[in-house]
């Protein structure tokens, strides 16, 4: 039996617990990071006018909206924090605890049904003053949840060797 990496952890925990989310994880072996992506759909019945990020306008009766979490090596990786939710660093070959992951999972739970009534509201309530739509991390609560969960599952998961 292969022994788990903190990569193929991560991808059953988020197959078996954001089932009713479009959700993917690219490993980029190069950069030594891991991206979580996740895709929020939603039906736009106003056809209001949305530019994207890169200022795109789109009248789409269904909207997607797509971000990402990176969990990287601070020693390794190049990446632009703004280009994501969050940015999570790794400790190497070491990896993550698995209380770290399994926290990293939980909250992403939660950010995405926030966000995905958030973005029904901003879809059919235009009037109501939200001009952005963001998905939003709260690093605090994000600790905290860490903090809880490390204490129940403390075991590493190493970065995958290739």
């Amino acid at each position: 039996m292969a022994k788990k990496t903190m990569v193929s952890y991560l991808a059953e925990e988020l197959e078996s617990q954001l089932a009713d989310y479009e959700v993917g994880l690219d490993w980029d072996r190069k950069n030594h990071s891991v991206e979580i992506i996740f895709r929020l759909f939603a039906e736009n019945p106003a056809k209001l006018q949305l530019d994207d990020a890169e200022g795109v306008t789109s009248e789409e009766e269904v909207i997607e909206f797509e971000d990402g979490i990176l969990l990287v090596d601070p020693k390794k990786s190049k990446y632009d924090p703004k280009d994501y939710l969050a940015v999570y660093p790794y400790e190497g070959k070491k990896g993550l605890r698995q209380g770290e992951l399994d926290a990293l999972v939980s909250y992403l739970q939660e950010v995405l049904d926030e966000g995905m009534s958030d973005l029904l509201d901003f879809l059919n309530s235009p009037d109501e003053g939200d001009e952005i739509f963001e998905l939003k991390w709260d690093r605090e609560v994000f600790r905290e949840i860490v903090a809880e969960k490390i204490k129940k599952a403390q075991d590493y998961l190493p970065y995958p060797s290739y």
